[in-house]
């Protein structure tokens, strides 16, 4: 038996983040992923689908508060990896293709992390407020990048989609470490009750 806990209001914001994250980011992909060859996205798919399948074998092993966390806290650090990476090194086919591939290990954990989150709260109204919450993030993210584009289009000058991506990533940072400190925070150990 676990000793961990969920709070619920901190994986609340953590959710939130993590879908404003998703808002900003979701176009630039379409940039970062521009040297690769078509071929390595079937590549990929195949990598991603084989990885859900082994994934999915262990479940009985790995769908419990203890895996979840660790498993939650390392896709949100592949992530912040990669950011770093496209704002330290400049673009190019290498730097692509290490990003995409730490996308899809992330990626690969997906369905895993849905199925725990679901066993876990295992409530319809935190479901429901995680959902909500979830599109929420996505469409204020959304909206935020749009704006973001646009304003340094108008007031820098600055038109190139790889120069924007390049600027929009630091804000991504920046809310990339709030995710993760909202999902380290939302874990707590239980106080045992004094006999």
């Amino acid at each position: 038996m676990s000793n961990l806990s969920i709070d619920n209001s901190k994986y609340l914001k953590y959710k939130f983040f993590n879908s404003l994250f998703l808002g900003i980011s979701v176009g630039s992909y379409i940039t970062i992923y521009s040297p690769l060859d078509i071929k390595t996205f079937s590549i990929g798919g195949i990598f991603l689908a084989v990885a859900m399948i082994i994934i999915a074998k262990y479940y009985h092993k790995i769908i419990n508060i203890n895996y979840f966390k660790k498993i939650s806290l390392t896709a949100e650090y592949c992530i912040l990896l990669s950011l770093l990476i496209l704002l330290i090194f400049s673009y190019s086919y290498a730097i692509s293709l290490a990003i995409y591939i730490i996308y899809q290990i992330t990626f690969s954990f997906g369905s895993y992390l849905v199925r725990t989150e679901t066993m876990l709260f295992n409530d319809k109204k935190i479901i429901s407020k995680l959902d909500v919450i979830k599109q929420q993030g996505t469409l204020i993210g959304m909206g935020f990048s749009f704006l973001f584009y646009k304003s340094i289009e108008r007031y820098f000058m600055i038109n190139d989609n790889e120069t924007q991506i390049y600027y929009v990533h630091f804000i991504l940072v920046i809310v990339q470490i709030i995710t993760i400190l909202f999902l380290s925070k939302s874990f707590k150990i239980k106080r045992h009750q004094n006999q």
